[in-house]
């Protein structure tokens, strides 16, 4: 599984991991939203979330509810943690919203324009890095023990890790 904020460069490095080592690769954005942001009802996110880690080998990428990432992690063989500092996350999802104007965004939910909501990521990455990055790495702590985990923390290793996964 891989997790971090947005703006992290985690889909652009999963594409990679996935092509690499013919993994299926997964947005949790593309099961989480419908149409215009609408939120999937949580008994259909569920359902679906569950058929990714049904199957025998997959790549999931992203956050969801809170009680479908601790069912990732324990399931998950490797755990990545894309993890910089957050204003590279700023940064880097400020770029990516800007080129959504220009082209949309292909690994973002169908039907759900990226601009429009650019206030809303903006608040949502402060909470996460404030709020739920602490309970994130307590949480990753917790399943050292039988997944492995890689903590990204600049792009560099994040180039480095795209490039041969260890």
């Amino acid at each position: 599984m891989v997790i971090g904020n947005a703006g992290g460069g985690k889909s652009t490095m999963c594409r990679a991991l996935s092509a690499a080592h013919a993994l299926p690769y997964f947005a949790i954005d593309k099961i989480q939203w419908k149409p215009n942001w609408v939120q999937t009802p949580k008994l259909e996110f569920a359902a679906s979330h569950e058929a990714l880690l049904s199957q025998e080998r997959w790549l999931i990428d992203g956050y969801g509810p809170w009680e479908s990432v601790e069912r990732r992690m324990d399931v998950a063989d490797t755990i990545v943690f894309v993890d910089h500092p957050i204003w590279i996350h700023y940064w880097w999802a400020t770029k990516r919203q800007v080129k959504s104007l220009f082209r949309g965004r292909p690994d973002g939910p169908d039907g759900c324009p990226m601009f429009p909501v650019t206030i809303r990521l903006f608040n949502m990455m402060w909470w996460l890095h404030r709020e739920m990055r602490p309970k994130l790495l307590a949480a990753i702590e917790a399943h050292r023990g039988h997944a492995r985990i890689i903590h990204i923390r600049s792009p560099k290793e994040l180039a480095e890790f795209a490039a041969n996964p260890r």
